[in-house]
């Protein structure tokens, strides 16, 4: 027999059950009518009110239920991006901003945006059709190409304030639970990156005042490099005070190739506890080159594909995917904790 669940609206409900107790057997056709049925997690209820009440066509108001949540789970952080990206006598940066379209998150950059002098001309002729349509969610830093133009302003007068103030073009924000720092390794332009420099100090600074477990940083030049360049020393203070401070993840560019290493301390190191894991990703659209053979650490080096590289961040670790342009097969995937 279905359960019925007897439910009373009045002034006072004890009262009214005790009445309820005199007349048992009541229900339809007594003094109480029954004036919808509801929806019960034990079967169906149905709702009885005084049966006045229910003739003169009054309505009980009823307490909508709060509906189960629908639809995916909210997505992920995730930062994905390359650097060297923009010529207008190449179509290699549509290619990687095209892969930009299907991928949600923020855009990263690492430098040389817009070749060959990151002036005005090349931001709008040659970037902003391709990478620029995802100009709104970017966070850029800026290379050696972008300071051809003086003062790097075709770069800041392009991004505005994503860019950080000119002059500086060092800057942080949060994404999620990581921490996100971008620095400007073009040194000799803001005065220097060693220990002690305006960056550096405000580099140190940022670092101690974040609380979050896992921290990344990019900028243009690696200190780490298998690349024609070659090693930039130039950054090793920032990569020291990145280290001091537990920085898991450093993103650059200015090599046009990709290369992982493993983690390391800024010597060069091995250091699987408390290492930082680079990543060159100089891969955004110009011309690929050559490199020489890898140096100690590097795990990963590929110069034959462009793509952009997607960081999936968690709460105490990441996930790596090189993504490559349409009808390119090399990948690369990992994943890795935060310390």
């Amino acid at each position: 027999m279905r359960k019925q669940i007897t439910l009373c609206v009045f002034l006072s409900c004890i009262a009214l059950m005790a009445l309820f107790q005199t007349f048992a057997g009541a229900g339809e056709g007594g003094w109480l009518a029954p004036h919808r049925s509801l929806a019960s997690g034990e079967g169906e209820a149905l709702l009885y009110v005084p049966l006045a009440m229910h003739e003169s066509g009054m309505t009980i108001p009823t307490r909508t239920p709060t509906p189960e949540p629908t639809g995916p789970a909210p997505a992920e952080a995730v930062l994905v991006g390359a650097g060297d990206i923009a010529r207008c006598d190449d179509t290699n940066d549509e290619a990687t901003a095209d892969l930009l379209d299907d991928i949600a998150g923020i855009v990263f950059t690492t430098g040389d945006n817009a070749y060959s002098d990151g002036s005005p001309e090349e931001y709008a002729d040659c970037y902003d059709p391709s990478w620029g349509r995802h100009k709104a969610r970017t966070r850029p830093s800026a290379g050696n190409h972008d300071y051809r133009t003086e003062d790097a302003a075709g770069y800041f007068d392009y991004f505005g304030d994503a860019a950080g103030a000119p002059g500086e073009g060092y800057y942080s924000y949060d994404l999620d639970s990581w921490h996100i720092v971008v620095l400007n390794s073009n040194c000799l332009d803001i005065d220097g990156c060693e220990a002690g420099s305006p960056q550096e100090q405000w580099l140190r600074d940022d670092l101690a005042a974040n609380e979050t477990l896992c921290t990344a940083a990019y900028f243009h030049h690696p200190l780490f490099s298998s690349g024609v360049h070659g090693s930039d020393d130039d950054v090793a203070d920032l990569w020291k005070t990145l280290y001091e401070f537990g920085a898991d993840v450093v993103l650059n560019g200015h090599e046009h190739n990709y290369e992982r290493f493993a983690p390391q301390d800024p010597d060069g190191n091995a250091d699987p506890e408390a290492g930082i894991r680079q990543f060159i990703v100089g891969t955004g659209g110009t011309k690929l080159r050559d490199v020489n053979e890898p140096i100690e650490n590097s795990e990963v080096l590929e110069n034959e594909t462009h793509g952009v590289l997607k960081l999936t961040l968690h709460a105490t670790g990441y996930d790596w995917e090189f993504v490559p342009i349409a009808g390119a097969t090399f990948s690369d995937v990992g994943s890795d904790a935060c310390h």
